[in-house]
């Protein structure tokens, strides 16, 4: 069984791919810092990331609005972090989640215009750290929310190539599934 994302659970063919994302630009995952940055309590991304992330050697932490960010997350040995711009600070590598609307039943952020000033990037963010960052995001992106234009294209992005290897990785677990070699 391949479980290619459900609901707000865990995504693990994603954090399979991000994995290897961080792993082919930074050439190791083990002590790479990661901070996942948004809709941390509707995301089947986060979770899984920090599943795989942690197992592979990688620091995680979150960051969000407090109404976004689960409360049984520190026990997974996950750091919080509250404002963004402490995260990017913090992080060798920024996995940006979006907004999570229709899995939410009630509105847990005042408005996106807010939601973008406080929590968004943007590419003065991202020129202004002192080491370069990778900027990564699993898509689709709602520009100028979570990430403006300016900086999911900027040379910090790595999202075009997430697409690319999600194909690659999923195409590898088919494969591994079909193969008579199987496990």
């Amino acid at each position: 069984m391949i479980n290619a994302g459900d609901g707000t659970h865990e995504h693990p063919t994603q954090a399979l791919l991000d994995a290897y994302s961080i792993r082919e630009k930074l050439g190791t995952l083990a002590g790479v810092r990661v901070a996942i940055i948004g809709d941390i309590m509707h995301s089947r991304v986060a979770l899984s990331n920090i599943f795989c992330l942690i197992k592979m050697g990688a620091e995680v932490a979150v960051c969000g609005p407090p109404t976004l960010i689960p409360r049984h997350l520190d026990s997974l040995g996950v750091k919080i972090i509250q404002k963004v711009s402490d995260a990017l600070a913090w992080c060798d590598v920024a996995n940006v989640l979006r907004i999570q609307h229709e899995r939410q039943d009630i509105k847990y952020v005042p408005s996106l215009r807010e939601y973008a000033m406080v929590y968004g990037i943007d590419k003065r963010m991202l020129d202004e750290l002192k080491d370069p960052i990778v900027l990564m995001h699993p898509g689709p992106i709602n520009r100028g929310v979570e990430l403006s234009g300016g900086a999911a294209d900027s040379q910090h992005s790595i999202i075009l190539h997430q697409v690319e290897n999600g194909v690659a990785v999923r195409m590898s677990i088919l494969y591994l599934l079909a193969s008579e070699k199987a496990l």
